[in-house]
């Protein structure tokens, strides 16, 4: 899980692009990155490790100069968690590429080998930078100097042959402009936004979620299809192809119920709503399964279950109370480097108000159960606590 962000402007974005990377935090706390394109087309990049605002200090938004630029805050999956694996990545050839990507390559030692053979070195263990050698392979091909976008769409249909995953990608072309696309079944999510500026010309903005759109003021046009990608020229215009064989749309669950913000909508559909019915289905499954089961109290462990566990409260009939207690200031368990670090910080992060579970049976209501580190001591507070 890792945020991406892409625009193309009429006016210098890094401020956009900042403001963008700060409500995408959530997907990636590990590190952030932003390159961005100045009118000689020369590269401008800061990335390191840290959250947004730690990354991007006064003097380095200075530096970013530019009217097209792309983010990225980055959770790993692949490779470490250290400041050399922070994207954007980029390579001088050909023409010049930086990419950001978020999602995960299954077949990225197979991929490390091609890029081998075909003379491109991957300097880190990221497969982010595989696949942006992989894409800059495939436009090396085109051997032309300014390149139609046919010949893009052709050099990531390519790319589509080759690598296997979920992805959304976004990367800029010098001289050609910003390029964005999706995996075939839309597991990991991108969307796309237009606003206008002064004159009345197109601006385009793509990210990972459209809570990013917002923020920045673009609206929403559609996400991105399965399979598809968008090449935005450095002039603003807008072209798309479906360049991957036989897309189907197969959203990833895990969106909705974990990873993206509540007030973001995703292939149609509202995150926040989406858990609302969520919580009524879990409550008619624990009338129906579970009709001797005293309940006292709803308790959620926050925050993304929160919105479930009032509407099981609300369909149950039973009290809904807030028992734990979070730190804002401890990153999400999840996305945690390290196994010793979400041991760690499940204690750091949450703590029971001992009178909402004192001789009470509680249902408590948890977003998700990925590795399972966290809910054995969640449940271990809460016995303490008096349940």
């Amino acid at each position: 899980m890792c945020g991406v962000v892409g625009i193309v402007g009429t006016s210098p974005v890094n401020l956009k692009l900042y403001n963008a990377l700060q409500v995408l935090q959530h997907r990636g706390q590990d590190a952030a990155g932003i390159i961005t394109v100045d009118e000689d087309d020369n590269f401008h990049q800061r990335k390191s490790n840290g959250m947004v605002t730690e990354v991007f200090q006064q003097r380095h938004m200075l530096r970013l100069t530019g009217n097209i630029g792309i983010g990225h805050t980055r959770y790993p999956t692949a490779g470490s968690s250290s400041a050399a694996e922070a994207q954007p990545f980029y390579v001088n050839s050909p023409y010049g590429i930086a990419l950001a990507h978020n999602g995960n390559l299954i077949n990225s030692k197979e991929l490390k080998e091609k890029c081998k053979k075909a003379h491109r070195h991957v300097n880190t263990q990221s497969d982010s930078e595989v696949l942006l050698n992989i894409l800059a392979w495939k436009i090396s091909k085109i051997n032309k100097d300014i390149p139609t976008h046919d010949d893009i769409f052709d050099a990531i249909s390519g790319v589509y042959e080759e690598i296997k995953g979920g992805f959304s990608v976004v990367s800029v072309v010098l001289g050609i402009g910003m390029i964005a696309f999706r995996d075939p079944y839309g597991i990991r999510p991108l969307v796309l936004g237009e606003k206008k500026d002064e004159n009345g010309k197109s601006q385009y903005m793509v990210a990972s979620e459209s809570v990013a759109l917002d923020v920045i003021g673009f609206k929403m046009i559609r996400d991105v299809k399965p399979g598809e990608a968008l090449l935005i020229t450095k002039d603003g215009e807008l072209h798309s192809r479906i360049c991957a064989k036989d897309p189907v749309l197969n959203s990833c669950i895990f969106e909705y119920v974990y990873f993206a913000r509540p007030d973001s909508v995703i292939d149609g559909a509202s995150v926040y709503a989406t858990r609302v019915r969520m919580g009524t289905k879990l409550a008619e499954q624990i009338k129906h399964e579970h009709q001797d089961l005293k309940i006292d109290v709803v308790i959620p462990i926050p925050d993304t279950s929160i919105d479930i566990a009032v509407q099981i409260a609300r369909t149950l009939g039973v009290p809904y109370r807030q028992g734990y207690v979070k730190n804002r200031y401890v990153g999400r368990t999840f996305i945690m480097p390290g196994q010793k670090e979400r041991k760690k910080s499940v204690r750091n992060k949450l703590n029971p108000i001992p009178s909402e579970f004192a001789g009470k049976n509680v249902l408590l209501v948890d977003d998700s159960i990925v590795r399972g580190t966290t809910s054995l001591q969640i449940v271990q507070m809460a016995r303490e606590a008096g349940a």
